[in-house]
């Protein structure tokens, strides 16, 4: 379990780190935000796999396959991470970039 674990944070870092460089712009996260980026889009990946190409469990876990579905579904939560983000902050400024609103 304890091996599992470990391998889950250092894929999670991997996967992160690919997908905070492949993504340009900024993103304040730190490493403990990329590992999250990473195991989350790890389970993404894995899911979007096995719904795609129907691939069983038994075939293991560490597959190259895998790992690139692991750094796309990192991508994929990475994109909507900023999304969300971005329009958190669209929505304290007002439409046009002002704090006290469009009129003011």
């Amino acid at each position: 379990m304890l091996g599992f674990i470990i391998v889950l944070l250092i894929v999670g870092l991997l996967a992160g780190a690919v997908a905070r460089l492949l993504v340009p712009g900024p993103d304040p996260i730190g490493i403990l935000g990329t590992i999250l980026v990473g195991v989350i889009g790890s389970f993404v990946g894995g899911f979007l796999g096995y719904v795609l190409f129907h691939h069983d469990k038994g075939e293991g876990a560490l597959q190259p396959s895998g790992i690139l579905g692991s750094i796309i579904g990192a991508i994929i939560v990475l994109l909507i991470y900023r999304a969300m983000s971005h329009n958190r902050g669209r929505s304290r400024r007002g439409m046009w970039g002002s704090r006290r609103g469009v009129f003011h």
